[in-house]
Parts: structure tokens; sequence; C-alpha cells
């Protein structure tokens, strides 16, 4: 068994001398675990409710340490969104019963407000971890997870959907296993559209990172305050200083960590990701990033990659007897049916009992009367989030589609679209609210200007992904036949990228919906601006800690947008898979 662990390293290693890439490479593994042990042992400390609360300080000499703090939040929660996102994708991709339920679920848990998630989380972790603040940092990590995973789910799901008909086949032709099928297949063909989900995830992570790590407690009906360390935190106390120099310390700060993620880690993953394109023909522009050309040179890359093939092929046994990637086999319909009817009715119990549990727990301390007022806020926000996708789409499928078709200017653009997108729009809200103020514009109408700040990525950063992905054949084809610019786009580029705006638009509908908590009611200092809408009942209801209120603005804001969902959104899904699939 020794000789065997120790057989990769000498294969790698064989007639190649330690270079100074390697050591560049090793240290820099070194110390990301130095560094994330060292903070990870910060998250867990004593915390007993009803003492003083931490007091972030605004001194810049903090600003290190509390933004080491946010981006290792903001990278837990993104490697767990990563994971739920292969597993819940998959599931109800593959699964014909599963399908009809879990995307359902997905369309409500991108509705819910992460004001409502916060409550929920904070008590189930703080009972999990009573005395200790790890229970109100895993609340954080969980609420930026809500604020990342859907869009990231969503891409998946329909790239494996949209899977082309010739690599299905070859597939099973092949027969791979499920799990073969699952890394050759399904991840390379939706590498391109999930990394740049991934950055548009990061920018909705930062967009709540105050809310996340800014919380209030409540216990025994007293709201305490508490904050965690990080940039959301500080920004928060910024604010409530209203202190120019400060908010500008935060904006500086913000921006050198979304360059510097990008730079490190998303820039390589674009570069990387873009071997997966679906084509025949290579083309010569393509994406580069200078910390991949060190990795691809290191030999390190190479020896964790050796060492881990015995893992990859335990798995590959272990996972044998789920079966093959193959068609399914003939069952009998009469079995097919009574299994439809069994799993229906457990569905239609389950969801029939917690409709009941939440009917009562409303009627008890809330009443139905309030609903009627609640569908006349959620229809001033809903008049908001059209706006706003209009207006996105207009802007940004123009803007998307230029930077996708060529990696020159990609490599330029890609990081001004990352700060851009990654930046905390709320960082820009008391600013804004001073403007608003200066030039009585009320909060109804700058609410949709302050929605778009946080949503409009969503399908900028699709469209690119989409514009990205349209093969090189394609795209030589239209210089070949010398078609004109409203051809190219009516016969290739919009069909093209029509399955990837599809995912951009109901995830900046999900996105604005959520981004309207903080839009309609904003703050800077003394000075306080309100808009009708559901988001402004909602954050009231938080401020307040009316936990009833808080989830009947839930209720409502989850049924708007899973009916647009139904109506909307899911036949242009089936429309992309049926008819524009490439």
């Amino acid at each position: 068994m020794a000789v065997r662990q120790t057989l990769p390293v000498r294969e790698v290693l064989r007639g190649r001398h330690i270079s100074w890439v390697d050591v560049v490479v090793g240290a820099a593994i070194i110390a990301i675990l130095y560094e994330v042990v060292h903070l990870g042992q910060s998250l867990a400390v004593n915390f007993t409710p009803g003492r003083t609360p931490v007091v972030i300080s605004t001194d810049i000499s903090n600003v290190p340490y509390y933004a080491a703090r946010s981006l290792l939040r903001m990278f837990i929660a993104l490697a767990l969104s990563t994971v739920f996102t292969l597993v819940y994708g998959t599931a109800a991709a593959r699964l014909r019963r599963a399908e009809k339920v879990l995307v359902p679920i997905l369309d409500v848990l991108q509705s819910i407000p992460i004001l409502v998630f916060l409550p929920v989380a904070l008590t189930f972790f703080i009972k999990v971890f009573p005395n200790n603040l790890l229970g109100l940092e895993l609340a954080s990590i969980f609420v930026i997870f809500t604020s990342q995973a859907w869009n990231m789910t969503f891409s998946f799901y329909h790239s494996l959907i949209a899977q082309p008909t010739e690599l299905d086949e070859a597939a099973r032709m092949y027969r791979l296993t499920k799990w073969q099928r699952f890394w050759k297949l399904d991840v390379p063909s939706s590498m391109i559209g999930l990394v740049w989900n991934m950055m548009m995830s990061m920018g909705g992570g930062w967009f709540f990172l105050t809310a996340s790590e800014a919380v209030t407690v409540f216990i025994k009906g007293k709201g305490i305050s508490e904050s965690l360390p990080g940039m959301g935190s500080y920004m928060a106390a910024a604010v409530a200083h209203g202190s120019y120099m400060q908010v500008t310390i935060a904006i500086v700060v913000m921006v050198i960590l979304v360059v510097g993620t990008n730079f490190f880690v998303f820039r390589p993953l674009v570069a990387w990701s873009d071997k997966f394109r679906l084509e025949s023909s290579e083309s010569a522009d393509k994406p580069k990033s200078v910390v991949l050309d060190i990795l691809q040179r290191s030999s390190v890359p190479k020896l964790a990659g050796r060492l881990s093939r015995p893992v990859g092929r335990a798995l590959d046994r272990i996972t044998r007897p789920f079966g093959l990637a193959e068609y399914p086999l003939r069952t009998d319909p009469r079995k097919r049916q009574v299994g439809d009817v069994i799993f229906w009715s457990v569905i239609f119990a389950v969801s029939a009992a917690v409709a009941v549990i939440g009917l009562i727990y409303l009627n008890s301390h809330l009443g139905f009367a309030r609903f009627p007022s609640l569908i006349e806020f959620g229809l001033a926000t809903f008049a908001r989030v059209v706006v706003l996708l209009c207006i996105s789409t207009l802007i940004w499928v123009p803007v998307g589609v230029k930077i996708g078709l060529s990696p020159k200017l990609s490599r330029f653009a890609q990081p001004v679209v990352q700060v851009l997108a990654s930046f905390p729009a709320i960082l820009l809200f008391p600013f804004a609210t001073l403007i608003f103020i200066d030039l009585g514009i009320p909060l109804d109408y700058g609410a949709i200007v302050l929605m778009m700040l946080g949503a409009q990525w969503y399908i900028l950063f699709n469209v690119i992904a989409g514009a990205s992905s349209i093969p090189n054949d394609l795209r030589e084809m239209m210089v070949t036949m010398r078609l004109t610019r409203g051809q190219r786009w009516r016969q290739v580029i919009l069909p093209a990228i029509f399955p990837a705006y599809v995912t951009g638009g109901i995830t900046a509908a999900g996105g604005a919906w959520n981004a309207s908590i903080v839009a309609e009611l904003v703050s800077w200092h003394h000075h306080t601006l309100n808009a009708y809408g559901l988001g402004n009942y909602i954050a009231t209801a938080s401020i307040q800690g009316k936990f009833a209120l808080l989830i009947a603005g839930g209720i409502v804001m989850s049924a708007f947008v899973v009916l647009v969902n139904r109506l909307l959104w899911r036949r242009l899904y089936a429309m992309a898979e049926s008819r524009f699939t490439l």
C-alpha cells in the first residue's frame, strides 16, 4: 500500500527539478491554508445572550482583518453553493418525478427574501450552538449561501436539459456509468455558464453582506443587535456614523477584494473552462490568465491530480452499482402509473400539512385581512421588476453579446464587469438617497434604479456566457456567408443566447424582488426614504422583529415570483429546450 501511494509522486517528479514556479505555488497554498486555519479559529468564541454586543471599530487598521473574515465567509458559502448546485441540479434534470417537485421548490427558494431566511437560520444555528458565536457565523454563511446558490443551480439545470443529443448518445454508446457521465459530460458541458454564474453569485453575496453580518437576535421578545467582524458590518457602522471617509475606505477595499478575487480565482477559471467549448474548429483568440499559466507550468497540480486518482477509482467502483447512463428499461405502464399516484399523493399530503400549519399560524398571529393590502404592495413592486427587466434587456444584451464574442475584449471588460457586478450597490444607496432628496425624486421611481444596481448583472453575465459558448464554427459561418448585422442577430446570435438569457432573466427577476427589500427603504444618517411596495413592508417587519408579518410578506412575494415563473419563464425554458439548443 505504501508503494502505491508513493508511485504517483515519483512519476511526477522523475526527471524534473523543483522550479521557482513550484516553490511559488506551494508557498501560496501553504499561506492560504494557514490563513484559513487562523481565521477559522476566530469564528467560534463564547457568546452569552444579553452580554455587551461586539462593537465594530471603524479604525482603518482593522479593515484588513474584517476583509479577510468576509472573504472567508463568501468562499465557504460559494463552496456550499457549488455542492448544492451539482446535487440539486442533477436530481432535477435526471429524475423524472423529482423534477416536477424540485424545480418549483427552486422557484420558491429563490423568491423567498433573505430577511425571511435570516431569523429562521439564526434561531436554528443558535439552538445548535448555544452560548457560542459560531451559531451567528453559520447563520451569516447560510444567508450568503441563499444569495448565491439559486442562479448557479438554474444555470446547471438548464445546461443538463439542453445537452446536445450527440453527446448524450455518445455517453450511452460508450456505456459510461452515471458517475462517469456526470464528470466527463454533465459538468464539463455546463462549465462555461456555471463559472460566469459563480462570478455573479459572488456579486449577490457582496450585495447582502451587510444584512448577513449585522443581525438582530430576539431573545424573550427583546431584540439584541449583534455584529460579526467583516466588511458588511464595517459598512453598516460607517453609514450609521454618516462618515464619507469611512464609506470611501469601504468602497476602495471592496474594489480591491473584487479585483483580487477576479485575478486570482475567476479569471483562471474562465480561461480554463474555455477548453470545454463545443466546437470542431478552434478559435485563435482564447481567454488567458497569468495565474493559470503559472499553475500549468507547476508540478503541484499534477501531483495533486495523481494523488487523487485512487479516490476517483474508489468512487467509480462504489457508484457502479447505481447503473449505466443508458436509456431506462421498459417498465409496466400500470406499475409506473401506480408509482406516480403514490408519489403525488405523498407530495400532496406533505404540502397540505405545511399549508394548514402555516394558515393556522398566520390566522392566530396576523389574520387574513392584511393580505389584500399585501397584494397591492406586491403589484407595485412587480411593476418595478417589469420595468427593470425591460431596461436591463435593452441595455445589457447587446453589451453582453459584444463581450462574449470577443475574447480580446473580454480580457479587458471582464474585470470591469466583475467589479461592477460584485460591488455592493448598497454602498451607493446613501449617496443615491441624498441625490433623490436634493432633486426631489420620489423613491417610488428611484427604487427602480436601486434595484437595477443589484439585479441587472444576472442578465449581463448569462448573456456573456451564452455568447462565449457559441461554437467558433457558427462565428466563421456568419463571416463566410456574409450575413448582414440583422441576419446575424436574428438567425444566429439571438437563438444561440436565448437559453442563457432565459436563465439570466429568471434569476434577475428573483434578484430584483430580493433587492426591493433594501431599495424601497433607504436611509443615510438622519434621512430616510420610503417607497410603496412589498420590499418596504418586509424590511419594516424585519426591523420591528414581527415574524408573522415577515412570513406573510415572504409568502406573497413567493406567490408573485412562482406565478410569473409558471406563466412566463417556464414556457420560455421549454421553448429554449425544444427550439434553440445548439
